[in-house]
């Protein structure tokens, strides 16, 4: 059994520290200073940390191979088959046309003003897609959106992956939140209310934060009226479902109740008109008039059926059925973490009717209820794999890199040492869920590595575990932004493809303050509210 070192260099935490950090030093390097695209930042990042590994972790060769190959096959299932299957849904509705009666609803019922149309899309819309989905393809459907309305490419993708926070920890129905209680063995209820507690004032001031982005103070005083109806209500509906413990639903009912009552207010308010957002409708209505003619109200077909369909799989857990456990072969139980003194299970979890099984489902529903063409969904179909496949080899280094870190120890060598700042910790806690987040796209996936660290660094520093094991799922959402394999299945319906390391470039430092903001928060909640 190998024995994770804690500090193997030179019994050096602060350099063992930085040598356990290389690989994703590496990567941010190639991908957001050079600007390269995100598969080879990602396979630099895999060759920097085996290296390491190997030679400073001392993880032998076999072990190495096999925790990466772990980590591509959960790559593929379930994360880039969820992804995918979303991708494409997004396809089908463009194939048969719903995609550009979404939009032409949307047109017809929102001001034409672009700063009204971030909002109700980027944020609201959004929000609802990661209730289901996740895993990057919120931001790929909605920037689509947005594009079409007039946004350059870089900029939508830019603010919906900001916006794109708030509502992960939440995603997948309380995922993140369920797997953090099973790891900590604290109540996932009350870690769900912690949780929303912390994420409220967020949520509350992201349309804010994004609309200076975007508009500046103007802006802001034009538009400040729907922005904190938006925020509002999916801030106080977030803490009245997760305070209620039903942490599952907290982001599916708070994006469908910002979306129903920001659209609602607009019938009623409206901006003063801006020739600088107005949205060029011309172009939009010669595509119109060369299509067929599509009802608008169709255009909600493929979200209201995905949506349902995730929700009604989940209720009547049908992922269940069929579930497989496979303990990894030479992996599983060969690793013993020191940092836990436990022995390191490798048990990937075969699920065929897991969540992207439930969108394939909604999606094949889409196209009977649409009357979709074979000819139109086999050409959605090739769209799919044309865009999606450099995503999926992008993702597949990502958790290779991932789990070879894992089993390595290198990051639990990043955990200690972060655990070990003393009084300190408090603030950068949030940022262990940080590069957990960074490193595998994952909230969940973050909650399951450092959970537990979080739960044991709080009870040495006589702190609250309830609280700190949520800052670990409050501060990983801020790591989303920036995370390559949400960046990749971005920018793969865009003219971006290949240019993620520009697209870092914009999130990078927006991630970094949100997260020192998720850490004062948490300071706040410690030391003033207890």
């Amino acid at each position: 059994m190998f024995i994770q070192p804690l500090v193997p260099a030179g019994h050096s935490l602060v350099l063992s520290f930085l040598l356990a950090a290389s690989p994703i030093i590496v990567t941010l390097f190639v991908m957001g200073i050079l600007r390269r695209p995100a598969w080879q930042a990602t396979l630099g990042g895999l060759i920097v940390g085996l290296l390491v590994a190997t030679t400073i972790w001392g993880l032998p060769a076999k072990l190495a191979v096999a925790s990466i190959s772990n980590g591509v096959v959960f790559s593929l299932l379930p994360v880039m088959w969820i992804a995918l299957s979303a991708l494409f849904l997004f396809n089908v509705a463009v194939q048969n046309g719903r995609f550009d009666a979404f939009r032409d609803w949307i047109i017809l019922h929102v001001p034409n003003d672009r700063r009204i149309m971030l909002v109700v899309l980027g944020f609201c819309f959004s929000a609802a897609l990661e209730g289901v989905a996740g895993f990057g393809t919120p931001v790929a459907i909605t920037s689509a959106l947005l594009i079409m309305l007039g946004f350059p490419a870089l900029d939508a993708l830019t603010y919906v992956l900001i916006f794109n926070s708030a509502p992960v920890a939440f995603g997948g129905l309380g995922i993140p939140v369920t797997v953090l209680g099973s790891i900590t063995g604290l109540p996932a209820d009350v870690l769900g209310a912690t949780i929303g507690r912390q994420l409220t004032p967020f949520a509350l001031l992201i349309p804010f934060y994004v609309m200076a982005l975007y508009g500046g103070w103007r802006s802001i005083r034009q538009t400040w009226p729907v922005l904190l109806v938006a925020g509002g209500s999916f801030a106080l509906t977030l803490l009245i479902i997760s305070g209620a413990g039903l942490y599952s639903l907290s982001n599916v009912l708070s994006s469908s109740v910002a979306l129903v009552a920001t659209i609602g207010f607009l019938r009623f308010w409206k901006p003063a008109s801006d020739p600088q957002y107005a949205i060029d409708l011309t172009h939009l209505n010669n595509q119109q008039a060369s299509a067929v003619p599509v009802p608008r109200w169709q255009g909600w077909i493929p979200w209201i059926t995905v949506i349902a369909v995730v929700i009604a799989w989940d209720a009547l857990h049908i992922a269940k059925i069929g579930t497989l456990p496979i303990h990894w072969p030479g992996l599983d139980n060969a690793v013993f973490i020191s940092l836990y003194k436990t022995p390191y299970a490798a048990v990937w979890k075969f699920e065929p009717l897991g969540t992207g099984t439930a969108i394939l489902v909604a999606t094949i529903l889409t196209a009977l209820f649409t009357r979709t063409t074979l000819q139109q969904f086999g050409a959605a179909a090739r769209t799919t794999l044309k865009q999606g496949w450099l995503a999926v080899v992008t993702v597949a280094l990502t958790i290779g890199l991932a789990f070879l870190m894992n089993y390595s120890g290198m990051t639990y060598t990043l955990g200690y040492a972060v655990s070990s700042a003393g009084m300190v910790f408090p603030l950068v806690s949030v940022f262990l869920g940080w590069i957990a987040v960074f490193l595998t796209g994952s909230d969940t996936s973050g909650n399951a590595l450092f959970g537990n660290l979080q739960v044991a660094a709080a009870h040495q520093l006589s702190l609250d575990p309830v609280l700190f094991a949520s800052a670990n799922s409050s501060g990983g959402v801020m790591g989303k932004m920036i995370s390559p394999q949400n960046i990749t299945t971005g920018v793969s319906v865009t003219s971006l493809k290949g240019q993620e390391g520009t697209v870092l470039a914009r999130t990078f430092k927006h991630s970094l303050f949100l997260t020192f903001c998720i850490g004062l928060v948490v300071v706040f909640q410690q030391f003033v509210l207890r």
